[in-house]
């Protein structure tokens, strides 16, 4: 099976943004002041666990806005959160390798929210603002490794035909145990979740956050 998955051009970019980000958010936030206390503790209890560690409550200023919508669907927010804090946190795979799989999944969604926060943490993981631009081109774009030219593939597949080849399946396996390849489409399909909603919320985005714009 082919995969021809077109690179966006600058127009089709800013195209892209107007639709998502040139319109106020479709569900009104909850008033800060209702619900603080909330967004306070659910922040911490979700920063908690990825430190590995129960830490104090932050300035209350620094609570990301994403919470006083989403918490609107608490018990919904709070399994959406558990998903990604196993795929992070109690992840095998390494965390230059998520970052890959998450920001092809990010760029594939053209979801501005999603692919401005990773191309941080993908910078975080060690990823150059070269590989960042390759993992725009995709799996076929130069100087890429074997394994990871697979991991972009793996993505666009799903994203295509949700499947992965055999191909690609065993290019994967030469570096990812089972557990880690099991992980793998979970990722996919909990960061393509992550991409659905906050497109169709049109979530702004945070503090520092170019959207597709983001290198």
């Amino acid at each position: 099976m082919s995969i021809d998955i077109q690179r966006p051009s600058d127009a089709d970019i800013q195209a892209r943004e107007q639709d998502i980000l040139g319109h106020p958010p479709r569900i009104e936030p909850l008033p800060r002041e209702q619900i603080e206390q909330q967004a306070l503790d659910s922040w911490t209890e979700l920063r908690s666990h990825y430190a590995g560690k129960q830490l104090e409550p932050g300035p209350r200023e620094n609570i990301p806005a994403i919470f006083f919508t989403m918490l609107r669907r608490p018990e919904l927010w709070k399994a959406v959160s558990g998903m990604t804090h196993a795929l992070s946190v109690g992840a095998e795979m390494t965390v230059r390798d998520r970052e890959i799989v998450i920001l092809r999944t990010g760029w594939l969604t053209q979801a501005p929210f999603e692919w401005g926060e990773h191309v941080k943490k993908g910078k975080d993981a060690g990823l150059s603002e070269l590989e960042i631009e390759q993992i725009i081109e995709g799996s076929t774009a130069a100087g890429w490794s074997e394994h990871d030219a697979a991991l972009c593939r793996a993505v666009e597949e799903l994203h295509a035909n949700a499947m992965i080849t055999d191909a690609t399946w065993a290019v994967l396996a030469k570096q990812l145990n089972q557990n880690q390849l099991i992980e793998l489409p979970f990722l996919i399909g909990q960061f393509t979740l992550v991409g659905y909603f906050q497109n169709a919320l049109r979530l702004p985005l945070g503090v520092n956050n170019d959207g597709l714009r983001s290198r």
